[in-house]
This record gives C-alpha cells, structure tokens and sequence, in this order.
C-alpha cells in the first residue's frame, strides 16, 4: 500500500513529512496527492524535504495530483521547479 497522505497543515505536517520520508527510504518513488484536500504553508516545506530525501537516495520522486492550490504555494515561495 503506498503512502497517499489527506491533509498537511501545521497541525500534522512534521508527521507527513516523517512518514513520507520513511516511504522513500523504503523505496517509494511516487506519492499520490489526489486526495489532498487540507494544506497550507507548511505543506510545502513538507514536500521540499521529501525531495531532498529522494535526491539523498538517487532517485527521482513523482509528486501525483498535486493539487493547483499547493503548486501555487509553492510558485509563491519560489520552490516549484523542486517539485
């Protein structure tokens, strides 16, 4: 079952951010956003680390369903080309 996170807001963002990192150690590549419906700032700095993650492994990571909100935040803070 991969790992396919809900919400990410600053309430539950540091829990997202550790199991989405221990998905990619385990060698998850891909992480479903489809279902993402509660985020806020603090999910794109939880994004940013898995990047970071899957870069320390050598692999790239595909972010699916992105929703347009979150890559709006992350075009604000100039970050979406590391997405």
């Amino acid at each position: 079952m991969g790992f396919a996170p809900t919400t990410m807001t600053m309430l539950d963002a540091a829990t997202a951010m550790h199991d989405g990192v221990e998905a990619i150690r385990r060698g998850m590549t891909t992480i479903d956003l489809t279902h993402l419906t509660h985020f806020d700032s603090s999910a794109v700095s939880t994004l940013v680390a898995w990047q970071r993650a899957a870069a320390e492994k050598s692999v790239k990571l595909q972010l699916v369903g992105l929703p347009a909100g979150l890559h709006s935040l992350a075009q604000l803070y100039g970050v979406d080309v590391l997405l």
